[in-house]
Order: C-alpha cells, then sequence, then structure tokens
C-alpha cells in the first residue's frame, strides 16, 4: 500500500530525524518527491509512503506526535480552476498527466493530485498563474 501525504515541519521541528525514523521503526519506504527544509524557517515535503497499513498508519501518528503536521489532502501544488483558462499551454510539460483533458468536446483542463510528482515544470509553463507551489516562491 502507498499513501501520499504533505509533511509541514514547524520551524522547531526541521531538524527531526523522520524519514530515518519512519524506515527504521516502521518499516516504510519513503519516496521523497519535493522538500524544501530550512533550519531557520517552516519545511514541507511531498512524500510517498509505502508499506503495510497498519505501519503507514503508525509512522503518520509518530510524525503527528512530534508535532509534524500531516496533510493528506493537499500536495505541495495548489492548481487554481478559476484561473485556469485550459489554454492546453502545460499539457506537454507535465510528465505524469497529472494535468489533463477532463472532457475533449469542451477542451477543459483538470487536475489529479495523486499523480502529480511535484516537478513544478506546470508553473514555468503557465501563461496565467494557475499552478503555483509552496517550494517555488
Amino acid at each position: 500500500m502507498t499513501r501520499k501525504i504533505l509533511l509541514q515541519f514547524p520551524k522547531e521541528k526541521v531538524n527531526q530525524p523522520l524519514v530515518y525514523d519512519l524506515v527504521k521503526k516502521y518499516d516504510l519506504i519513503i519516496n521523497i518527491f519535493r522538500a524544501k527544509i530550512d533550519p531557520d524557517d517552516n519545511g514541507f515535503a511531498v512524500v510517498d509512503l509505502s508499506g503495510t497499513g497498519k505501519n503507514i498508519e503508525d509512522g503518520i501518528n509518530y510524525a503527528k506526535s512530534l508535532g509534524i503536521i500531516v496533510n493528506e489532502k493537499m500536495t505541495g501544488l495548489n492548481w487554481d480552476s478559476e484561473r485556469c483558462v485550459s489554454c492546453g499551454t502545460c499539457l506537454p510539460h507535465c510528465p505524469t498527466d497529472a494535468l489533463y483533458v477532463e472532457n475533449p468536446k469542451t477542451m477543459k483542463i483538470n487536475f489529479d493530485d495523486e499523480k502529480c510528482i511535484e516537478c513544478l515544470s506546470c508553473i514555468d509553463h503557465c501563461p496565467f498563474g494557475a499552478c503555483s507551489s509552496i517550494f517555488k516562491e
């Protein structure tokens, strides 16, 4: 089983060896898509946790017990459907098809955050600013 989560480290928690503990104590495989860790600021990481359902749940509870915010509803990338005009400029730059044509008749674009790997290519190619990220200022 695999679950994608966004970890938000408060400033005082960025030095916690969380990934090491999750691997060692909970037998989890960690795939880090993107991270921004600054010892003088809050930290963020988007990761996949792979392992048994119980180990993933125990690992998430452990992270929370350390004061790390765990968010499964949000990734580091934000797609604003209101700003998106479905021009399609982003589509050839999205390697996982997280941005895709929802309806070929209307050519309306949609976003699947489960497929997003936080490459941030869409940000550089969207002329309307529909894509933004906590990892890029």
